[in-house]
Order: structure tokens, then C-alpha cells, then sequence
């Protein structure tokens, strides 16, 4: 039973807040002598076609997109397109009765957006003209809390140092500072006021598809609608800030687009219109700095992407925020042409810390668990300092005491950690101690807004049994390590990709701790600047390379620039193993901004993946190509070296060495893929591609799968209560599973299980894809499980060997 196997498990598992499209499908045996039924549209997602409920979808129509057609050779026009999509409406209209139409498409993705009831969906897919139906998702910021705040008299121009580390100072010393190209910044809207950024937006500032105006203004806080918001005009920022901040393109022009409302939320439907619009309006790169958690390329803001690539757009996005597991990339980071970016950590100085209270009681497991600065972590040495206990560290535990030049005692729990640091120097604390909730390791958390020490749970209780013996009184001894490299940071998603089993991220830029530009809603204080980290803040930074790079490169489009950065990045090695990290967590490396601008040679495309190899017996060969750019004035001789590591006896890659390209010209490389399934295990094995001329030499991650690759049998659940006592269990399971178990754990409300209840029930032969499942509230010997109280549901999924869990969190009403 799973809750045998996986209890433990359970209470470490990370939930991920997922969009709630419904989805289930349905098959039947025909008789022999039946005919073939007519086809009917592509149905992505997940929804479930027995309810009333309403719901909002993205209709693609078969009919292409202005930005397909020509790309394909087919004559198009705008009139054309509207008068087939009017046709459609019309249909659409007729066969579902409550439908309402939404936004319109025809630029870089031909469709509309509907609201319906979801029983209608089907009526839509017999529609002629109707290509496919996708859910309309939600999408959010993809940075990590909402981070802190600096203000103006604490800031200092000696915190920025991700642009200069990518080696933008560099470019900006040889003339390249974006000056002339144009970027979109698809997010909350942007705060085009701030004195870093005002001089960055001409007299058009962007649109604003939340309020449907010229405005692209963030949300402002008392927004009755919601939360007021930063993250764009942070995002911002680090493109184009030029003031007490310097962006990575401090003289790139910028346009916002505000597609995401109050609290960072939006959905597919004003997505594709911010891409549409910003296509339109002539930008020359568009950063997306938001995603869901869904793994898979086929959603329509990721076909919409594409083909803003294919027009010519450097379409840039983040990666996600859930790993450091592989497979937990997420769409629009899943695009097959966009570049998706994971976040790195810049190079930083470990220390030690020892720490003792007043009555010579030491604590054995003190660590350092993070610091803004070094400045910072090593004003506590030498100090003994008062410790107040103040809980969870939540901003209520804080009131009435005083922490002023003290330290803050604090248990993990509740809030995030840099929550608690963050409110601990509001109240005046000048470090933080926090002590574990269990038995473990607490993690590394980057950038805390105090110095922070962590301790076992152990040693957590002696300090308190301390405080009540009146000793409250803490001593600090801080001592440097070593120094740590760049790393990739561990919220960072890994890919690869389900169903296109290619590489992801593209690559890796700085996502922690990054400094830059947000609102302060105060007119007479408008210098706001703040901390926050994401892969949110990863990709901007190579936005902002890109428009530095089609500065010096005029006459290059999207490819070489995707291949510059990805040529040119440098390899990043885990410091914990000393090997490099996998291409699925760093792609092809770290961005160095001034080598992919010298680029001489360009390798397109940048990765490769072999996809999925299942020959028992024998050897299976694949054909692949790439193509080689010489943009040296001489000829080149090229040679290519792969390395499959310590599986090349069995995955052969062959080539033709010894390659001539003249000047300015391309050619294509061919080579065969050779797998001896039967020699290795089932799994996924990856290589480097190594291309050189004599002077200068480029790798290329490579990877292949052999035997069913090893992606999450289940990989998110949600729960919909319907009401009397009625729920939906939805999970989406890619690979279909031969057994679906589901049982429920009580819980806290932040989704952290206390108790096994019981199992609900299990399902077999689930099939690939999006499933529902009812449920009564009821578990499987019978017991109602009472309104008032936080559940976790559970999928435990099993699929050829391997098993998996996926949870949801629900409060039943």
C-alpha cells in the first residue's frame, strides 16, 4: 500500500499550485463491419464533459495564422482569416448555446478564446474549422515570493554585480548597450515612471490586456481587486534599468505588456494576445518571466511563441520554480524554439558559524543558512548579542517585542524562510537563528534579508529551555570556508521535455538574489528597488543579452542568436560533486554575453535530443543533422568529437570529420545515432557533441532514453468540490498508468500532512493523458470524511516499473 511505502516520503513532498481544466475521455468497442469515424479536433487538456460548470477554452482553427502562412508559403490575408474565423464563431455559437467569445487571434496563432459549459466542448470539436480546443490556464510570475524591499538609503550600486558577471560591463565598454532594439516585457505591467526606467518607454508604453487600455501599469496597491504587484517593473529592470541601476541593455527601448492582474495572475487567453500585440508592434526580443507547472509543449501559448520565433522575435522565458527534480519544466518554458532559461547562483563565500550562550552552552549543528552580503555575516563575529524567541517568525509573533540589534530566535514553519528574515529586520533584528521543525537538514537559502543561522531541532530546544534560565545572551563565531563557483540553483525546473524529450532549460543565467528596479506607489519616493529570486529574474538577464547581441549583429535572426547563447555558455560544475550539473538543469551552460556576440561559428540547433531508443536485440540507428554557420572571412575545417562518457561502447555516434566551410556560408552535418538497447538499462543518458576548428571549440548537449523514459508517472492532481458532498479528482498522467491508487492524509492549511486517513480507491489501465475521477468524500470502507477540515489527496501512479505521487490540498466545505 502506498501509505506504508511513502509516509515518510509524503511530508517532504513539494506541492505545486496548478491551473484546475477539467478534462476526461471515453472510448467503446465498435463492431467488425463499422466504418471509421470522422475526425474530430484535437482535444489537449483536461475537462470534464458531463458538467455545467463554466469554463474558458482557446480555440486553434485549422485555418493558419498570418505568421504560419507565410512561413509556409500560403497565401493569407486579414480579411481572409477574419471572415473564416467569423464563420467559425458563428458555428461555434450554434452548436454550443451559452458559448461566449473572447479575445480574437490571427497574427502568430489563428483561434478565439470561449467561455462555455464545459458539457459543450465536444459539440465544438465537430465544428469544421476547428483544429483544436485548449484550456484557458492560469499562468503566474515565476519568481519566488515577492521578495525584499531595499530602500534608497540602503542601496548601494555595489549589489549589482549579475549584469557585470555576464560580462554586460564588458559589452556596454565596447559600444554595445542595446541602443535600438526594442523589448517586450510580457508580465504585470511595468511601472514606466520609475527614474530607472522612464527613459527606457517612448510616448507608447505597451497595452494593458487586464483594464484593456494604453496603460500598462502595474496593479497598484489598494487595488480592490487584488494584491498590487512588482514583479514586471522588476523584470524590467534588469533588461533596461539605466539610473542607480544598470539593466543588461541599459539603452534597449522598452514596451509592457500587462497580462497578468492583481497578485501576478492571468490566463492563456491574454497571454497569446501580449505576444500577438507584441509581435505587431515591432519588438526585436520579448521576455516571458511567468509559466504554469505543466509539463508539455503542445499548449497553445507555447505554439504561439513559436511562431513569433519564426517571425523573427527572440522570444525568451523562464523555466520554472519546481525543481531540482528532472521533468518539472513548465509551459511556456517547454516551447520547442523559444529560449527557456534556469536560474543560477552567482559565486559566493561559504563561512562556518559557531554559536554559544551565555551559560558556555554550544550548539553542535549551527550552520550558516544565508546572508545578503558578506558585510553582513560577518558583522555578527566576535558579538554576543540578546536572542528573542519570537515563534514561527510571523509578522504578529513580532508585535510588541523588541528586536532591536537583537537576534531573532525563530522555528521553521508557516512562512517561507526569507519571510521570516525579511520580518525580523523590519522589527529591527540584526540576525536570525532558526531551529528545524523535525529531525534534518535545513537548506541553503540564498540572499536572507538578515544573517541567518541554522540549527537542528535539538539545538533549537536547548535555546530555548536557555531563554526560560535567563540566559539570553548569544555569542557568534564566523570563520571563511571556501568559496563556491556558480551553481544552479536548486528551485531551478529541470527538463527535459514529455513528448518531445528535448533539452530544457537552453540555458542559464543569475536568478538569485538579482537587485533591480519595483513601484513604490509614492509619487515623492519613486526610487523603489528590491531583491527577489526566480527563474523570473534568470531571464531577463537573457533578454537583455540578446538585445546587446542583435546590437552588434544587426543582420542575425532569432536562430543565431538562440546559438550564440548557447555556444558560447560555460559549462557549470556541481561544487558538491565537481562534476558538471546534467544539460537538463543547466542546459548548455551559463550565458557569457561577449563571446556570443564574437561568435565566429554557430551550431544550430544548440542541443540535441535522440529521443527514445526500445530495440531489445540488435542495434538501432537514428539519423540526426545539424547545421554549421561560418561567419569568419576564412574558410574553416571543422572536426567533431562525441562523448557518450562511459556508455560509448554502446551508443555510437558517427560522423564525417575534417568538415570545409567557406566563409559566410552554412552546411549541414549528418550523422547516425547507434544504440545497443539490449547492453544498457532502461533510462535516460546524455553526451557532448564537441565542435572544433583548430582554435575554438563548441559543445553540444546531446540526450537519449532508452526503454520508456523515466518521466513522473503522475504529474500534478487537483480537487474541485462540486457540492452535495460530490468532488472531481483530476490528474494528468502522461504516459497512462497500469494502476492508480488514491488515498487521503489530514493536513495543516499549508498542505503539510499530520495523519493518514484511508484509501479512496484504486483505478486500473488509466489512459495516457488528462483523467477524472469522481468522488463521494467518502473512503473506501465507508467513512464520510467531515466538512471544516484541510485534506491531502494523493495519486499514487504506477507505470512499467516505476511509481510516482502527485497531491492537492483541499478545504472541504
Amino acid at each position: 500500500m502506498a501509505k506504508r511505502h511513502f509516509k515518510s516520503f509524503l511530508i517532504t513532498l513539494v506541492f505545486l499550485l496548478t491551473f484546475s481544466s477539467l478534462g476526461t475521455g471515453a472510448g467503446a468497442a465498435g463492431k467488425k463491419d463499422s466504418q471509421t469515424a470522422s475526425p474530430l479536433a484535437k482535444l489537449v487538456g483536461e475537462f470534464n464533459l458531463t458538467s455545467s460548470n463554466r469554463t474558458s477554452i482557446i480555440v486553434e482553427l485549422t485555418e493558419p495564422s498570418l505568421v504560419e502562412a507565410k512561413h509556409k508559403g500560403k497565401s493569407q490575408s486579414k480579411a481572409n482569416l477574419s471572415n473564416i474565423r467569423n464563420q467559425v464563431k458563428s458555428e461555434v455559437m450554434k452548436a454550443a448555446k451559452s458559448s461566449n467569445v473572447g479575445r480574437e487571434y490571427d497574427y502568430v496563432f489563428s483561434g478565439f478564446a470561449v467561455e462555455l459549459a464545459e458539457n459543450e466542448i465536444p459539440s465544438l470539436l465537430a465544428v469544421p474549422g476547428v483544429k483544436a480546443v485548449y484550456p484557458d490556464v492560469e499562468y503566474q510570475t515565476t519568481s519566488l515570493g515577492e521578495g525584499e524591499v531595499i530602500s534608497q538609503e540602503e542601496y548601494s550600486p555595489n549589489m549589482l554585480n549579475s549584469a557585470p558577471y555576464i560580462g554586460a560591463k564588458e559589452a556596454w565598454e565596447t559600444g554595445y548597450t542595446g541602443k535600438g532594439v526594442k523589448v517586450a516585457v510580457i508580465d504585470t505591467g511595468v511601472d514606466y515612471t520609475h527614474p530607472d526606467l522612464k527613459n527606457a518607454f517612448g510616448s507608447y508604453k505597451g497595452w494593458d490586456f487586464v483594464d484593456n487600455d494604453n496603460d500598462p501599469q502595474e496593479t497598484p496597491i489598494g487595488d480592490p481587486r487584488g494584491d498590487a504587484t512588482t514583479h514586471g517593473s522588476h523584470v524590467a529592470g534588469t533588461v533596461a534599468a539605466n539610473g542607480l541601476i544598470k539593466g543588461v541593455a541599459p539603452d534597449a527601448t522598452l514596451l509592457g505588456y500587462r497580462v497578468l492582474g492583481p497578485g501576478g495572475r492571468g490566463t492563456s487567453e491574454n497571454v497569446i494576445a501580449g505576444i500577438e500585440k507584441a509581435v505587431q508592434d515591432g519588438a526585436d526580443v520579448m521576455n516571458l518571466s511567468l509559466g504554469n507547472s505543466i509539463n508539455d509543449p503542445d499548449y497553445a501559448t507555447s505554439i504561439a511563441l513559436d511562431w513569433a520565433m519564426a517571425e523573427g522575435v527572440v522570444a525568451v522565458t523562464s523555466n520554472g520554480n519546481s525543481g531540482p527534480k528532472n521533468w518539472t519544466v513548465g509551459s511556456p518554458g517547454t516551447a520547442r524554439d523559444a529560449i527557456s532559461v534556469g536560474a543560477t547562483q552567482l559565486p559566493y563565500n561559504v563561512y562556518n558559524a559557531a554559536i554559544a550562550t551565555s551559560g558556555g552552552v554550544s550548539y553542535p549543528s549551527s550552520k550558516v543558512m544565508g546572508f545578503a552580503s558578506d558585510a553582513d555575516i560577518l558583522a555578527l563575529n566576535g558579538k554576543e548579542l540578546e536572542f528573542v524567541n519570537v515563534g514561527l517568525g510571523t509578522p504578529g509573533e513580532f508585535a510588541g517585542k523588541d528586536l532591536t540589534g537583537k537576534i531573532a530566535l525563530m522555528k521553521r514553519g508557516d512562512i517561507a524562510f526569507v519571510d521570516k528574515a525579511i520580518n525580523a529586520k523590519n522589527a529591527g533584528a540584526v540576525g536570525a537563528i532558526i531551529f528545524n521543525h523535525s529531525a534534518g537538514e535545513q537548506p541553503d537559502v540564498a540572499g536572507m534579508a538578515v544573517p541567518s543561522i541554522k540549527v537542528s531541532l535539538e539545538d533549537g530546544e536547548k535555546l530555548l529551555k536557555e531563554l526560560e534560565n535567563g540566559n539570553n545572551k548569544v555569542s557568534f563565531q564566523i570563520d571563511f570556508a571556501h568559496r563556491v563557483g556558480e551553481i544552479v540553483a536548486d528551485f531551478s525546473s529541470r527538463g527535459p521535455v514529455i513528448y518531445t524529450w528535448m533539452v530544457k532549460p537552453d540555458v542559464s543565467a543569475p536568478g538569485v538574489n538579482i537587485i533591480s528596479t519595483v513601484p513604490t506607489g509614492d509619487p515623492a519616493n519613486p526610487h523603489g528597488y528590491g531583491a527577489k529570486q526566480g527563474t523570473s529574474m534568470a531571464s531577463p538577464h537573457v533578454a537583455g543579452a540578446a538585445a546587446l547581441i542583435l546590437q552588434a549583429n544587426p543582420h542575425w535572426g532569432v536562430e543565431e542568436v538562440k546559438a550564440a547563447l548557447m555556444n558560447t555558455a560555460e559549462n557549470i560544475s556541481d561544487p558538491s560533486t565537481g562534476k558538471a550539473y546534467p544539460h537538463n538543469a543547466q542546459g548548455a551552460g551559463s550565458i557569457r554575453v561577449v563571446d556570443a556576440i564574437k561568435a565566429k561559428t554557430l551550431v544550430t540547433p544548440g542541443s540535441h535530443s535522440f529521443g527514445t531508443f526500445y530495440k531489445d536485440n540488435g542495434k538501432q540507428v537514428e539519423k540526426q543533422k545539424f547545421t554549421i554557420k561560418n561567419l569568419s572571412s576564412e574558410c574553416q575545417t571543422y572536426s567533431f568529437e562525441v562523448n557518450m562518457g562511459e556508455h560509448s561502447d554502446a551508443i555510437k555516434v558517427m560522423t564525417s570529420n575534417n568538415l570545409k566551410v567557406n566563409p559566410g556560408q552554412s552546411q549541414d552535418v549528418n550523422f547516425n545515432v547507434q544504440v545497443d538497447a539490449g547492453k544498457l538499462s532502461p533510462g535516460y543518458y546524455e553526451g557532448t557533441i564537441t565542435v572544433s576548428n583548430g582554435t575554438e571549440t563548441l559543445d553540444v548537449p546531446t540526450i537519449l532514453f532508452v526503454k520508456e523514459p523515466d518521466y513522473p508517472r503522475v504529474e500534478y492532481l487537483g480537487v474541485n468540490q462540486l457540492g452535495d458532498g460530490q468532488f472531481e479528482i483530476e490528474g494528468f498522467f502522461p504516459g497512462g498508468a497500469e494502476e492508480v491508487e488514491l488515498f487521503v492524509y489530514l493536513s495543516n492549511k499549508d498542505a503539510q500532512p499530520i495523519g493518514y486517513l484511508g484509501d479512496i480507491t484504486v483505478y486500473r489501465d488509466v489512459k495516457a493523458g488528462y483523467t477524472t475521477f469522481k468522488w463521494d468524500g467518502k473512503l473506501a470502507d465507508g467513512t464520510k470524511l467531515p466538512a471544516g477540515y484541510y485534506y491531502n489527496i494523493y495519486a499514487y501512479a504506477t507505470y512499467l516499473g516505476q511509481k510516482d505521487l502527485a497531491g492537492a490540498n483541499i478545504l472541504i466545505k
